[in-house]
């Protein structure tokens, strides 16, 4: 048999294919490309994105150069326009000082020390950032929200809900005697456990909540616009759900249980870490008295 050429005198010919296929419709964005809140972006449609210090800016950048609303961005009809909020350091397009433009695909945007990235939505580049925000923001064996998106989005709703004084509370969840079935049948069939169980989280989750995996086998909710009881009342039937789904690790099957601790937002519980700090502490009691159950830090 003759080996192959490696390296042929003649180019193959090829035929043009439509590209790679597309899901839909894409939104432009606003990308942080340099300082502070590197890689954080938000699409733009025809509700102004606000982007400033504040923890409720639809794009959080938090600096001491940037004011706390600094400027908007939104589409009207085929053009999208970015106006200045009046800010200490102005607003720039393409080292301009704007109040307000026009903005094209590429253009670059100075709030202070921090340089935005503007993409429209028929721009090439909007995959490419579409897929790296989801590398960035998504746990990906579950493909729900980590860690750190996790606690970035919660001091956001944190600070509105204390703004706006509304309920908010948070769920930690613990997977029960995750260890054992990792042990027993591998790491593939106990990742293939918390798929499962990530998949009936999603599921039961509103459209408003936030669902995160934020270790291990641990997963955390949040849950604007809810109180303690109804708090409750979501955790009891999550715990239910995962009791009673069938789980095959191995090929065998298991029943898998979880426990979870639940903490409502309050004075002292004005931060993520403050509030995941109450729910674990629930989350503990739920464990030390015998698991799978629903605890609540008052």
């Amino acid at each position: 048999m003759a080996p192959k050429d490696e390296n042929p005198a003649t180019t193959q010919r090829t035929m043009l294919s439509a590209g790679p296929h597309r899901a839909g419709p894409r939104s432009a964005c606003v990308v942080v490309i340099h300082g502070e809140g590197l890689g954080r972006r938000a699409d733009v449609d025809e509700r102004a994105v606000v982007v400033g210090r504040s923890q409720e800016a639809d794009l959080h950048i938090p600096h001491r150069s940037v004011s706390r609303q600094h400027c908007q961005v939104w589409r009207d009809g085929d053009e999208y326009r970015i106006r200045d909020l009046q800010a200490t350091n102005p607003t720039q397009v393409n080292d301009q000082a704007i109040e307000e433009a026009v903005l094209v695909d590429g253009d670059h945007i100075t709030l202070g020390e921090s340089i935005l990235k503007f993409i429209s939505h028929c721009s090439v580049e909007a995959r490419y950032h579409e897929e790296i925000y989801q590398l960035a923001t998504h746990d990906s064996l579950t493909d729900l929200h980590n860690r750190r998106h996790f606690i970035e989005m919660a001091d956001k709703e944190i600070a509105r809900a204390m703004r706006h004084r509304r309920v908010l509370t948070m769920c930690i969840i613990d997977v029960d005697l995750f260890k054992p079935v990792n042990d027993r049948y591998g790491h593939i069939s106990g990742d293939n456990v918390l798929r499962q169980i990530a998949g009936v989280l999603r599921r039961h989750v509103r459209s408003d909540d936030f669902a995160a995996r934020i270790g291990g086998e641990e997963f955390a909710v949040l849950l604007p616009e809810c109180d303690i009881d109804a708090a409750y009342g979501f955790a009891e039937r999550l715990r239910q759900a995962i009791a009673g789904a069938e789980f095959r690790p191995g090929n065998e099957a298991q029943t898998i249980t979880i426990s979870i601790g639940v903490a409502a937002m309050n004075a002292e519980r004005d931060t993520c870490s403050r509030m995941m700090a109450a729910a674990d502490a629930a989350l503990y009691r739920a464990k030390s008295q015998g698991r799978n159950q629903v605890c609540i830090q008052d």
